[in-house]
């Protein structure tokens, strides 16, 4: 009898072990996603009055959490029944992230004016109006956090495909938590920056004291780490997009064997981003024509 508990101590422990490697290998592959992530949703959680920035910022939060609570019980099945259907979700996956880059990447060299509903400073809007300015912008942060968080769970279950279900729900609810927690609460701090720097500031003594060059710094320091993240988030998409073609589509996993996969990968992702993006060009402007 205590043999037999001592034995399934012993396997309840290799089971975490194996759960602990295969969270860390599973964080890292969906780490590239994580910097598109960040960018998308501190510009998202930007723009609000000083006041309103964490409490709208947590409403999103609890959104991503209850995307996460409907996606992971459908890859869990289909991983169960079909993974197959995995792979396949996969590489269309791979195909939004490679065009979400490339079309960045086309905006940055030939930048289009985007028509967009300004808000005038001076103007005074009723209570209502600003909340339900809040939770449109709320609704949009949350529709595009389902689409960045199907990614992170399918490229995590792509991790794991191998293993046991028991190990697949394991890992990948671990890294879905991480994902959620480590990128809003990053988040809050990123929109917090100027707030922070500001209460520095209005605490120094002196016009040019210690304090005040490190509020100036937090303050001017913020627009630059959003545009930075955004940068990174766009390499991160390409490679990220690369990485899945090249693993999950054979022939191109023996394509330029003798190229390093750190150029090679990105290569993949921005061929397939630019023919994506093409083709739902040549498709907008089809349809802008009826």
């Amino acid at each position: 009898m205590g043999s037999g508990f001592f034995a399934l101590l012993d396997d309840i422990a290799a089971i975490m072990d194996d759960v602990a490697a295969m969270s860390k290998i599973a964080t890292k592959k969906t780490a590239g996603i994580l910097g598109d992530d960040l960018a998308v949703n501190a510009e998202k959680a930007s723009g609000f009055v000083s006041s309103r920035e964490l409490p709208v910022l947590w409403a999103i939060t609890k959104g991503s959490f209850l995307n996460k609570l409907i996606i992971l019980p459908i890859a869990f099945v289909l991983s169960a029944f079909s993974s197959l259907a995995i792979k396949v979700i996969l590489v269309l996956g791979g195909l939004y992230l490679a065009y979400e880059g490339a079309e960045k990447i086309y905006e940055y060299f030939f930048p289009h004016h985007h028509h967009e509903a300004e808000i005038s400073l001076t103007q005074s809007f009723t209570e209502e109006e600003i909340l339900a300015q809040e939770k449109g912008k709320i609704k949009a942060a949350i529709v595009t956090d389902f689409i960045l968080s199907v990614e992170i769970v399918i490229i995590a279950l792509g991790t794991v495909l191998e293993k046991s279900i028991t190990t697949q729900i394991a890992v990948v609810s671990i890294v879905a938590i991480i994902a959620t927690i480590g990128v809003y609460g990053i988040v809050a701090l990123i929109v917090r920056m100027d707030d922070m720097g500001f209460k520095l500031m209005q605490l120094s003594s002196k016009e040019n004291g210690f304090l005040t060059k490190i509020g100036n710094f937090l303050v001017n320091a913020l627009p630059k780490v959003i545009k930075s993240l955004a940068v990174i988030g766009t390499i991160a998409l390409i490679m990220v997009a690369g990485g899945i073609f090249a693993h999950q589509i054979d022939y191109l996993h023996h394509v330029l064997p003798q190229v390093p996969s750190f150029i090679k990968e990105p290569l993949f992702g921005l061929v397939f981003g630019g023919i994506t993006l093409l083709i739902v060009t040549i498709i907008k402007k089809i349809l802008d024509k009826k």
